[in-house]
């Protein structure tokens, strides 16, 4: 007696299985485009996020200073009275200023890092990826915004501490938190341009030190640039952080300000941060 003819699979299973053995054989297609862009930036994000999560000593120690300035200096000028705030107290006044003072900080001694790792190798591994250097340039500087936002965090709640009376009105605060990490990307990535000047540790330490101060003191974070002397008000005006204060102090104190032009500043000096770091990336990857 003949046996029964063999069933024959569908058609649909064949396909589907020859599917799996391609998946097996030809690689996925990689990102391009903006998609390696937000996988870079996210990655780096990421990174920031385990760092501060293992290790939070960082956030305590950074806030000292951030509190010193707004219990000394913020509560002594508000009993002094002598600098014009348009009636807002001056420890009011103040605290967007230092939030802006204690991510600059941050962000501007971010090339070390960066420095860091060309001495540890991993900036070498990281350029013979198939990942453009804008994108690297861009998740680190984006990293450097996050960090600065937890700090700034951290400065608001010693803020509402002190009485400073600031807003919770969350699009506002969605606002700050969209400038700190804008006017954070623009100093990490002038640290990082510098990073790739110097190519040291020590030289950019120096210049960081350098050039830190004369940005805050520069801006309008302690005073209005009304108060300021005629070169000073000029350098103001080219400075991002006075931007970047102005719509910190718009969106947490209500007082008037410029938006659309503080973040078009912002954004723009993001952009050649981003454009002047990453074409000197090469260079310091050597």
């Amino acid at each position: 007696m003949s046996e029964a003819p063999a069933t024959q699979p569908p058609a649909s299973v064949d396909h589907k299985h020859a599917e799996g053995l391609d998946l097996l054989v030809v690689p996925p297609r990689a990102r391009t485009g903006w998609r390696v862009l937000l996988a870079r930036v996210g990655a780096m994000c990421t990174v920031e996020l385990q760092k501060l999560r293992h290790d939070r000593t960082e956030i305590y120690t950074r806030a000292v200073q951030p509190a010193l300035w707004l219990l000394i200096f913020g509560q002594t000028f508000t009993r002094i009275k002598a600098i014009p705030t348009g009636g807002v107290p001056y420890i009011d006044y103040l605290a967007p200023g230092i939030i802006a003072q204690s991510a600059m900080f941050i962000a501007i001694f971010y090339g070390i890092m960066i420095i860091w790792e060309r001495d540890a190798g991993i900036l070498t591994k990281l350029l013979v990826t198939p990942t453009p250097r804008s994108a690297l340039i861009t998740g680190k500087a984006f990293a450097a915004g996050v960090k600065a936002l937890v700090q700034a965090i951290v400065v608001i709640l010693i803020a509402a501490l002190l009485g400073v009376a600031l807003t919770w009105n969350p699009l506002r605060l969605l606002g700050v938190a969209v400038a700190v990490v804008l006017g954070s990307a623009f100093f990490s990535c002038l640290s990082m341009t510098i990073a790739g000047i110097v190519l040291t540790r020590d030289r950019l330490m120096g210049i960081g030190q350098a050039i830190t101060m004369p940005l805050f003191f520069g801006s309008n974070a302690l005073y209005p640039v009304s108060v300021m002397p005629g070169w000073l008000q000029a350098i103001s005006k080219f400075n991002p952080l006075s931007y970047q204060v102005d719509a910190l102090r718009g969106l947490l104190l209500g007082t008037p300000s410029h938006l659309a032009l503080d973040y078009g500043v912002l954004l723009v000096a993001g952009t050649l941060g981003i454009i002047a770091a990453s074409s000197l990336l090469g260079r310091l990857a050597r």
